[in-house]
């Protein structure tokens, strides 16, 4: 085995525990990920590929594949007269954009905090509570702003990379 190889797989199994870890997802729909992000990037892999690679079951693959794409983590894409999907992770853009969706559901949920702990401040630990509460808003604030930010930056990079592919499709 080659080191890029080696290298490769440490990659693919510290991505997968991250994600298992960090995201709740199962195993394999780990290690699907984890591959499409090092390997699919540039023109996809197959559901036959993944099977392979992987050494799971069609039933298992394809289960953790839905998954993947309920969440909006992968995408994928047919070509004209091939009936195979190919599979790629989602734009960063919009895997960003499913963060922002949920740091949007912890505001609406701090705000009703606050102001149910507002009505309810008798004693000083519920004002300390309410306190953190409200730095915490602030915090949440911040990196709404920055993760706007970096969603912005995401689609202008995505958006050069589709100029470049048409431009040199146009050329051909």
């Amino acid at each position: 085995m080659s080191d890029l190889q080696k290298e490769k797989e440490e990659l693919i199994e510290m991505f997968g525990i991250h994600f298992e870890t960090h995201h709740n997802l199962p195993p394999l729909g780990s290690r699907i990920l984890a591959t499409l992000i090092l390997d699919g990037c540039r023109c996809g892999i197959t559901f036959e590929d993944l099977v392979e690679r992987m050494s799971a079951s069609k039933s298992s693959v394809s289960t953790n594949l839905n998954l993947l794409q309920k969440l909006g983590k992968i995408t994928y894409y047919t070509l004209p007269g091939d009936r195979k999907k190919y599979f790629k992770p989602a734009p960063f853009s919009e895997r960003m954009g499913n963060y922002m969706k949920m740091l949007q559901f912890e505001k609406d949920i701090i705000e009703r905090m606050l102001c149910y702990r507002e009505k309810n401040i008798s004693c000083r630990e519920e004002q300390i509570n309410y306190e953190n509460v409200q730095a915490y808003k602030q915090h949440v604030l911040e990196i709404e702003i920055l993760l706007q930010k970096t969603i912005e930056k995401f689609k202008q990079i995505e958006q050069q990379k589709t100029n470049t592919i048409n431009q040199n499709n146009n050329n051909q």
